[in-house]
């Protein structure tokens, strides 16, 4: 049996740095484009600076809670796995921009892992409530959600729906936090657009990494189950769903968001994310996974910087 330890220096900076790793932090920030994004749509101007402000906060912290838990209910997976086949080479990939499943490799306790998630879950809880008690509720569901899909590793790769679910519930979320009550059929757009990228850009690429090592250990994800090649064209076409969702979404939103610039978010968008999942749909190879979930978690952030030229020029 490999192993795979913690080897990095110990001090007050790492500490911390440990910590953000549990939380996949660099990931996380740019997750928060997702909400903002979902918030101006649905609100369609800008909301007051106190929302703006707390929206902020609670968002962070939700992200920082749910991505914690993920490592948490995956303890025992994580360790085996890295157990089983020592280090990842992966290289360039935004998820291990400071270490990659710092829990399983022993950089800090479970116990201190448990007191940051219930820290940042008790800020996010409170936020989000005082934002809209719905959005409390979605965040509640959000955790459970995640440690269902933690817990079905082994079970089904169907799996991964339940993790676009809980990556379109931050967007729901905001637009909770803006409107009391929102057009269900602007919800439904938003959910689709948010699941179908989900999917295509983050959960399958994710995962093409580990699946050698997942095969191993019995865990059941989409490049497992399906193969690489179904896998990588099922992304492509997950992702080019949520390019065309967004044209709707964006141009009968109450923002109205011109014509041109609705464009200028799906074009770019497809140069961000279709380039690298069809080359990883020809070549199989791990190096653009790694491209394809690195460009395409780029992509609401592109989103929200297109919405905002939108608000400054209209």
């Amino acid at each position: 049996m490999k192993s795979a330890s913690c080897a990095a220096p110990q001090g007050q900076g790492f500490v911390l740095t440990v910590y953000l790793a549990l939380s996949r932090t660099p990931h996380g920030l740019l997750d928060l484009a997702g909400p903002f994004c979902a918030a101006l749509l649905c609100r369609g101007v800008m909301p007051p600076l106190s929302v703006v402000v707390l929206g902020i906060v609670t968002v962070f912290a939700g992200y920082t809670a749910v991505y914690a838990l993920n490592d948490i209910v995956d303890y025992r997976s994580d360790k085996r796995q890295l157990e089983g086949s020592g280090e990842d080479a992966r290289a360039n990939y935004l998820d291990a921009a400071f270490i990659r499943h710092p829990l399983a490799r022993g950089c800090l306790s479970l116990p201190g892992a448990i007191v940051w998630f219930v820290l940042w879950t008790l800020v996010a809880f409170a936020g989000a409530y005082a934002l809209n008690p719905v959005c409390a509720v979605l965040l509640i569901v959000g955790c459970l959600l995640e440690t269902a899909y933690c817990l079905l590793l082994t079970v089904t790769h169907l799996r991964a729906l339940i993790n676009g679910v809980v990556k379109a519930l931050g967007p729901l979320a905001a637009a909770y936090a803006v409107v009391p009550d929102p057009s269900p059929w602007f919800l439904l757009g938003l959910f689709a657009w948010v699941f179908t990228w989900e999917i295509g850009g983050q959960n399958i690429p994710a995962d093409w990494h580990d699946a050698s090592r997942d095969a191993l250990t019995g865990a059941r994800t989409m490049p497992v189950v399906l193969g690489y090649a179904k896998a990588s064209r099922l992304a492509v076409a997950m992702l080019a769903a949520s390019l065309v969702l967004s044209l709707p979404l964006l141009a009968a939103s109450p923002l109205a968001v011109s014509w041109p610039l609705t464009l200028a978010a799906c074009l770019g968008g497809a140069w961000l994310m279709l380039p690298p999942a069809v080359r990883l749909a020809k070549s199989l190879d791990d190096a653009q996974a790694a491209a394809l979930f690195n460009r395409a978690s780029t992509y609401p952030a592109l989103v929200l910087v297109v919405l905002i030229v939108h608000l400054l020029i209209r």
